[in-house]
Parts: structure tokens; sequence; C-alpha cells
């Protein structure tokens, strides 16, 4: 990646290895346009939230809610979970996870080794999506507690800061030719952070954010979804850091599709998680359509190691009605025609 940001040779932490992840053309039209992946699993623990992670937990120590020996809370379906973990073993803090069953298992598996305190919200064998009931034992786990701080992701402005640097290093990296960035919107602190801070260093570039078909901060219908750490349930409120002035569009990618991509990319020999799919299948979908020579940027927040139990396993795909052969085959002569042309 000519141009981008480094890192030194040598660290001494873990967290210094956050950052500096990489570019891949994943695909290129005949009229020169282009979807580039922000290969975001290439930081600790395989995921960009730990840029965030990080984020909040300086700005705890900096407002001083948080001094040596307190304790870190937040409601997490994983990923924020897993980036907590590794910034509350560096500094010496205890980190307590507020998480459900819909959960990949390997996320919350990860978790416990790196000595996470994991408090379930709903009962076993359920694989309910329970934000909202998360996020209000977090609060009162750490309300009143002297040196306890509940993170509070959805509604931290920290969070967003933690993205600024990735707009720093595409901006580096790609010389500013940025047409479109296109993520998931969970707490939307990735996407929106990044985008936030595109703008003050581009101007004329396009916003999608991507969130499961259920999901509720782009409308319509309220359903369950399999997507985990992404979109905003029914019951749940839309986070602070969605920011729809900075998001041109809004759209919605079905639990079959973002899997089928998934599934259709590893075939190239790239495992990604499954909000990635989404992303990833609404860049492919459009791509031909864009003017000639457009740069299309996916953030691509986690890899697909963490998914093989579900959107890997064939078992429990078809369990739950969402092994789609033929979307799977749509991508994969998608991928093909696009790949032929770089």
């Amino acid at each position: 990646m000519p141009g981008a940001l480094q890192r030194p040779a040598v660290v001494s932490r873990i967290s210094d290895l956050i950052g500096c992840t990489p570019l891949l053309e994943l695909a290129t039209t005949e009229t020169g346009s282009r979807l580039l992946l922000k290969l975001e699993m290439y930081n600790p623990t395989g995921t960009a939230k730990i840029r965030m992670a990080r984020a909040m937990v300086d700005a705890a120590e900096a407002a001083g809610e948080l001094r040596p020996g307190g304790r870190i809370v937040e409601s997490t379906s994983g990923n924020t979970g897993l980036g907590l973990a590794v910034i509350a073993a560096e500094r010496g803090y205890t980190f307590t996870a507020v998480v459900d069953h819909h959960a990949a298992p390997g996320k919350l598996r990860g978790m416990k080794a790196l000595g996470t305190e994991l408090v379930y919200v709903g009962g076993d064998g359920t694989e309910e999506l329970a934000t909202a009931a998360r996020e209000d034992l977090a609060e009162d786990m750490a309300r009143g507690q002297d040196n306890t701080v509940f993170t509070e992701q959805h509604n931290n402005l920290a969070n967003g800061v933690g993205y600024f640097p990735v707009a720093h290093e595409l901006h580096k990296a790609l010389d500013g030719d940025i047409g479109v960035l296109i993520g998931a919107v969970g707490t939307g602190g990735a996407l929106c952070g990044t985008g936030r801070e595109l703008t003050r260093l581009m101007s004329d570039f396009t916003v999608i954010g991507v969130e499961p078909e259920g999901s509720i901060a782009f409308g319509g219908p309220a359903h369950d979804y399999y997507q985990s750490g992404t979109g905003t349930p029914e019951g749940a409120t839309i986070g602070a850091l969605v920011d729809f002035d900075l998001i041109d569009e809004g759209v919605k990618v079905g639990d079959r599709e973002a899997f089928a991509t998934c599934r259709a990319v590893a075939r190239t020999g790239l495992l990604i998680g499954g909000s990635a799919g989404g992303v990833v299948y609404e860049a492919l979908t459009r791509l031909s359509d864009l003017p000639p020579g457009t740069t299309v940027v996916a953030l691509v927040n986690d890899g697909g190691e963490k998914y093989m139990d579900t959107v890997f396993n064939d078992d429990w795909m078809s369990a739950r009605d969402l092994l789609s052969p033929a979307i799977e085959r749509e991508v994969d002569e998608l991928l093909t025609k696009l790949r032929r042309n770089r």
C-alpha cells in the first residue's frame, strides 16, 4: 500500500499494532471503477472495533472517570468486547462484558480467554438479540460505583473519534481518490467517524450505510436478523453516532445475501465477517453502475474466522433457512466477471 502510514518495526504493546491495515482490490470494472476493501481484521483481535475501544478508554482516563485499578463495563455482541479486553489487560483494569447468546460463540470464548467477566442476558438456548436489555444492565452495574465506567459505545463520541485514523490512512494511501465510502451501520462509529474525518481532508465523495434487513435505523419493518454486531434491533435506541446528515444513502441487505457473499468471497481466499458480507454485496452489485474510474472503499470491520460455527457452517445455516446456493452462484459469477478485469 504505497504511501500508507507505517508503524514501527518493533512495538512494546499489543495496542501499538492497531491501524495501518491494508487495502485489497477485490474487483474492477471494464470502465476502471474498482472496489477496495479496507481489511480491518488485520488489527489485534481481528476487528476494527479495537480502534474505538482504545479511544473510549483514553477519553475516560482523560476525564478522570477511570483510574488505576478501575473497572470497565460494556454491553457488547463481541468485537467491541474483544477490543476492550485487550486494552483493559494492558492497563490493569477489570472488564465486565454484558452479552447475549446472539453473539458468535468464538467471540465470547475470545473475551473469556482474555480475562473478561461475561454476564449474560437471556436464557441458554435462545439466539435473541437483546441489545436494549444488555445496555440497561450494563448501565445499572456501573451506576454509583467508584472508579467504574460504562463506556456506552452507542452514545460515546470517542467511538467515532477512534476511527479518525482510518480516514487518514485511506486519504494518504489513495492520494484522496475516493468516490464512495461504504460500511456497516451499528453504533455508527466506524462509518460516520471515518466519513466525518474524511470530509475535513477531501470533498465530493458519497457515504453509503448498510444495515441488515430487520434493523430500524433506515426505516422499514423490524424483525430478527442474524448479522451480529451491526444494525439497530427493535426496542433499541439509534445511537448518537449515526449521523444521518453525513450518510448520503442508507440501504438494507438481508442475511441470506450477506452470508452468501461471505461464502463466495471465501472461495477467492479471503474470510470476512457476516456484516462485512452485507457491505461487500451492496458494493459489488452497484459497482458496474458507477461513473467510470470510481474508487469504492468498503470497510471490512472483521474477518470470518469467528464465524466458523455460523456463517461457514452448513448445518447452522440450513437450520435457519439461510443457506442460498443460488445467491452464492450469483456472487461467484459477479466476482469472476469483475476480477477478470484486474
